[in-house]
Order: C-alpha cells, then sequence, then structure tokens
C-alpha cells in the first residue's frame, strides 16, 4: 500500500535533517504536530540539492543536478516518486498548493553554485531570494495551511527571515566557502583582504532584517509561530557570536554553537517567547 511507503518517505526526510541540522531539528519539534513531516520534507529536499553542490566533488555535479531537477518535476507532476525525499516533498507541495516558480528559483540558484561566479549585487539578490528566501516561502505555505491572504500578509517578514539566516550562513562558512569551495558571494568585497568596515557593512544589513522578521514572527500561527521563533534565537545567538569576531578570525575558523548551546536556546526560548509575546 503507498500508505507505508508516504510513511517511510516522511521517515527519511526526518532522518535526513536530524543528520545534517541538530538547530533545525529542534526548531521542528516547537512546531505543531501536523506540520513537522511537511517541513522535514522541505528541509530534505533543500538538503539533497545542496549535498550534490557543495560534496559530490568526484562526480559530473551538472549532470546530477539536472537529473535531481527533471525527477522533482516528474515527482511532482506524478504525485509519485521512488526516491522517498522527493516522494515526501511532492506530497507537500501538491497539498499546500507550493508554487513551482519556488522551487524553480531554488534550483537555479544551486546551478549557480556549479560555477565561479563573480557576484554583482543583482546576482547577490538572486542568490539569497533562490537559495533562502523562496526556502522560507515553502515553509510558509505550510504554515498557513492554503491561507492567501495569510500568505501575502506574511511574505515579505518570511523572505527577510530566509535573507538573514542565509547572509549568517555566509559569514559563518566564509573560510570554507572562500578557501575549499572558491567561492566569494558578497559583491564587491575583496575575502582575501576583508576588513572590519566590510564585516560592519554586512552585520548591518542581517541586524535590518531580523527586525523586520521578527514582526511577522509575530503574526504567525500559533501552531507555527514557536517552532520558527526558536530558529530565530538560534540565528541571532550565532550573529551575536559573529559579531565578537574580528574580520581575520572569521576567515580563519568557522563559528559554532554547541550542541549544549542549542539545547539550552531551546529551553530559553521558552521564556523568551512569552516575554516577547510569541
Amino acid at each position: 500500500m503507498k500508505i507505508i511507503f508516504d510513511k517511510v518517505s516522511a521517515q527519511c526526510s526526518k532522518i535526513v535533517t536530524k543528520n545534517y541540522s541538530t538547530s533545525f531539528s529542534l526548531g521542528i519539534q516547537f512546531l505543531n504536530k501536523k506540520h513537522r513531516d511537511p517541513i522535514y520534507a522541505i528541509y530534505g529536499f533543500v538538503r539533497l540539492a545542496d549535498e550534490i553542490v557543495d560534496s559530490f566533488h568526484n562526480y559530473d555535479k551538472a549532470l546530477l543536478l539536472c537529473r535531481f531537477k527533471r525527477d522533482t518535476f516528474e515527482a511532482i507532476k506524478d504525485q509519485i516518486s521512488l526516491n522517498p525525499i522527493l516522494n515526501a516533498f511532492q506530497q507537500v507541495v501538491n497539498k499546500y498548493k507550493v508554487k513551482i516558480e519556488l522551487i524553480e528559483l531554488f534550483l537555479e540558484s544551486m546551478r549557480m553554485d556549479l560555477g565561479k561566479e563573480i557576484y554583482t549585487e543583482e546576482k547577490y539578490e538572486r542568490y539569497i531570494l533562490g537559495s533562502a528566501q523562496v526556502v522560507g516561502l515553502m515553509c510558509l505555505h505550510v504554515f498557513v495551511e492554503g491561507d492567501t491572504e495569510s500568505y501575502e500578509q506574511l511574505k515579505n517578514p518570511a523572505m527577510k527571515l530566509g535573507s538573514a539566516f542565509q547572509k549568517v550562513n555566509f559569514l559563518r562558512d566564509v573560510n570554507a566557502d572562500f578557501y575549499q569551495l572558491g567561492r566569494n558571494y558578497f559583491p564587491g568585497v575583496n575575502l582575501a583582504k576583508f576588513s572590519i568596515d566590510e564585516k560592519l557593512a554586512i552585520e548591518k544589513e542581517i541586524a535590518a532584517e531580523f527586525r523586520e522578521a521578527l514582526d511577522g514572527i509575530k503574526q504567525l500561527p500559533k501552531s507555527s509561530r514557536k517552532g520558527v521563533y526558536l530558529a530565530y534565537i538560534y540565528y541571532e545567538e550565532l550573529f551575536e557570536k559573529i559579531k565578537k569576531k574580528t574580520a581575520e578570525q572569521i576567515m580563519g575558523e568557522r563559528i559554532r554553537i554547541s550542541n549544549a548551546k542549542k539545547f539550552a536556546l531551546m529551553f530559553g526560548s521558552v521564556v523568551r517567547s512569552s516575554y516577547n509575546g510569541i
């Protein structure tokens, strides 16, 4: 029976999430139970694409990504896939009417990671839109459960949150991106001579986006509000840790938050959510 395969597919997405992201997994636990499998499915899909461009160095990445894109859209059209991750994802897309345009934008941003892009301001914004903001919008489709008015109202804050998260990731991973993968996402910035002024300018952008995002989080349905807020708290903590480092320090090390600290943030977010009206 397909119901068994669908259950296995959901479990596979959950396994992928838990193995790749402790912080994201913790946030999902704060969501209403009905939203957990759909968000696991979205993360599983995003993670597979990300792995192709970031990790499979001894394989033809362009070919793998092309096949993945083809298989994704066939799964959505046929409403089934023998790839359990794509089977779980297509269910979310079809059930919550996730816009195909969002998936196309995401996969286009993954394609951009295949080459040595020189990021202009326009390309930088397009990459953040595809790699982060549209993922937030996919999740928003699940959270509002088809309510078009709520989706449109929360669309901009969701995009700001995705953008802030991605820019924090850029700063956290700048060492590996630049020295191992040859990537520099920041337009007009010479990472070989990364300066404190350039770092501060990026941090100013992130801080402004965090402020706008928090207003949106407060308007989310209760079923998803605390889970998204926990993710916000985690990234805010990571951002604060990055801000305390010099430009030279973040070019020399990957800034991390220990699992013990993540669990402390999880419990602390319960208190903070009440204090902040969440």
